[in-house]
C-alpha cells in the first residue's frame, strides 16, 4: 500500500479524464454518441418555465392544451431541443483543449412531447471538414420518444483545433 505522501506527488488530474482524449484528425464518420434516456415530469417543465420565462398555457394547463386538440400540455420545444446538448454525451470529453467553439445548430420538431414521455437522444458525426489549423465536425442529433417516433431530428456543427 502506498502511503499518502506518495499518492500525493503522483496525484494527476489529466488521470482523471472520462475518455481518452482524441484530435479532430482521430474522429471518425458515423460515430454515434448516445446520451442516457430521460423521463419528463412535470417538474422538468415546471424547471423549463421558469428559466424561459415562456408562460403560455399550452404548456401547463391541461384543458387549455385539450381546447386546442393536444392530449396533453406539450413540453417546450426548446427543451426537447436542449436533449441534445453535446454535453449530454461523451462527444465533448473527447474534445478536451481542442474545442474552440459550438458554430451552429438547426432542428425539425416532428411530434409533440409530453410529460411522462421517455426521450433518447443521439448525435452521429455526419462530416468532418479540414481547414487549415481547425476542422468541422457536423453531426446529425435525433431524440426518439418510447414509443420508438422520431420527435426531433437536427443537426449542430462545431470548431476544434487540429
Amino acid at each position: 500500500m502506498e502511503n499518502s505522501n506518495t499518492q500525493e506527488s503522483t496525484f494527476n488530474p489529466d488521470d482523471f479524464a472520462i475518455v481518452p482524449l482524441r484530435s479532430f484528425d482521430e474522429l471518425v464518420v458515423g460515430e454515434v454518441f448516445r446520451a442516457p434516456s430521460r423521463t419528463l415530469t412535470d417538474a422538468h417543465a415546471s424547471a423549463f418555465q421558469t428559466v424561459s420565462c415562456d408562460n403560455h398555457p399550452i404548456h401547463y394547463d391541461v384543458e387549455y392544451a385539450k381546447r386546442f386538440g393536444h392530449e396533453a400540455p406539450v413540453v417546450h420545444g426548446l427543451q426537447v431541443l436542449a436533449f441534445t446538448a453535446p454535453g449530454a454525451t461523451l462527444l465533448p470529453h473527447y474534445f478536451g483543449n481542442i474545442f474552440i467553439a459550438f458554430l451552429e445548430l438547426s432542428c425539425n420538431f416532428l411530434k409533440e412531447v409530453h410529460s411522462g414521455d421517455t426521450l433518447y437522444s443521439s448525435l452521429t458525426i455526419t462530416d468532418l471538414t479540414p481547414k487549415d489549423n481547425q476542422g468541422i465536425v457536423t453531426t446529425k442529433v435525433t431524440v426518439y420518444n418510447q414509443k420508438s417516433e422520431l420527435v426531433l431530428e437536427g443537426q449542430h456543427k462545431y470548431l476544434l483545433k487540429r
